[in-house]
């Protein structure tokens, strides 16, 4: 059984591509497939923790954590903010941290000051 001879459907074989190019959902606002999310700042927020200030730290690693659920979710925007805040409490752990030192070297000093006075 041979199909020649048959004519083929009014219009071709299939519909046509629709206005604008291309089959399925236009792309997502906000960096269209496959871009890439902000940096999370993960490495800088643990590195903070652990050589600055603990409790800051703690909060820069939870912002950070949160950039890539953010932008999985569709949250560009949020996981945008998230990171700004990240490097907000990163920076804010650095200061506390030098702080910390600066406080330590002048009562260490104070110390060795008021030591070598009263001998």
């Amino acid at each position: 059984m041979t199909d020649q001879g048959s004519v083929p459907p009014p219009g071709g074989y299939g519909a046509p591509p629709p206005p604008g190019g291309g089959y399925g959902a236009p792309p997502p606002p906000g960096g269209g497939y496959g871009a890439a999310p902000p940096d999370n700042k993960l490495v800088w927020s643990i590195l903070a923790t652990i050589f600055c200030c603990l409790p800051l730290g703690i909060v820069a690693i939870i912002k950070s954590a949160e950039v890539n659920s953010k932008w999985a979710a569709g949250d560009h925007a949020g996981a945008q903010q998230s990171a700004a805040d990240a490097g907000k409490w990163i920076k804010w752990s650095v200061i506390a941290g030098i702080a910390a030192i600066v406080l330590y070297v002048v009562f260490i000093v104070g110390l060795g000051v008021l030591s070598s006075t009263t001998n």
